[in-house]
């Protein structure tokens, strides 16, 4: 094996262990990075963990598909993750029952902003519709935007892709745009990116606050459910 390198690495790279592994050590690292930084929002642990991974990944010539063999499990856990946000919720419960007129109309209002602006943006900028039906369900957690992709008969890939870089530029503007507008009301902060950034945001306002965290996360399931419903009529309205 030691003669031969590229025969060990053709071998380890076909394992589901390494790119299982290769992923959770690229966190870990720009994880703590984020940590050394006192979590600056420019040090955004799943930016840095996307492009390091991206670049090793060209630089072996590893397909994506080779890939996910090994990341799926990571994202498997995605689902236990998403419940437990409860756990916070549950803890926080009294102040979330204390701020639920509030919330929900801000829930609605940032809901049919986040569906009809980039709609709209995108129409203006004349991009094909079957782009624009994409882009429609970027503010929600990747599962359900997805989910509300293929209905729409667009491309859940490119749906994907809008997610996460939605959720990582409301994760990186979130706190020094609160502190610019100063809001500090936690629970503010929190249910605003939860709208906005879905799950990135969440962890993101996690890092900052506990009540943030709480809120974002009930955010993030609330926004889920009203654009899988707002986004089919909206579509309809206003794309041509």
């Amino acid at each position: 094996m030691s003669a031969n390198p590229l025969s060990l690495w053709v071998y380890l790279s076909q394992s589901p262990l390494l790119w299982l592994t290769v992923t959770l050590l690229v966190y870990a690292i720009a994880d703590a990075v984020s940590l050394a930084t006192h979590r600056h929002a420019l040090a955004n642990p799943v930016l840095h963990s996307i492009w390091i991974i991206g670049v090793f990944l060209l630089l072996t010539g590893t397909s994506y598909t080779t890939y996910f063999g090994g990341a799926q499990f990571v994202h498997f856990l995605l689902g236990p993750a998403t419940v437990a946000l409860a756990v916070p919720l549950y803890e926080n419960r009294k102040t979330v029952l204390a701020a639920m007129l509030p919330m929900l109309v801000a829930l609605v209002a940032g809901s049919v902003t986040a569906v009809i602006s980039i709609v709209l943006l995108a129409e203006v900028a004349g991009l094909p519709r079957a782009v624009v039906l994409s882009l429609a369900p970027k503010s929600v957690t990747a599962g359900v935007a997805m989910g509300i992709s293929e209905s729409l008969h667009a491309d859940p890939s490119l749906t994907a892709v809008a997610v996460v870089l939605t959720g990582i530029m409301g994760a990186i503007i979130v706190t020094p745009l609160m502190n610019r507008m100063r809001i500090t009301d936690f629970r503010a902060r929190g249910f605003a990116v939860g709208i906005a950034a879905h799950g990135i945001g969440t962890a993101r306002a996690f890092q900052v606050d506990a009540v943030a965290g709480a809120f974002a996360g009930i955010a993030m399931s609330l926004n889920a459910l009203v654009t899988s419903l707002l986004v089919p009529l909206a579509v309809t309205l206003l794309v041509r």
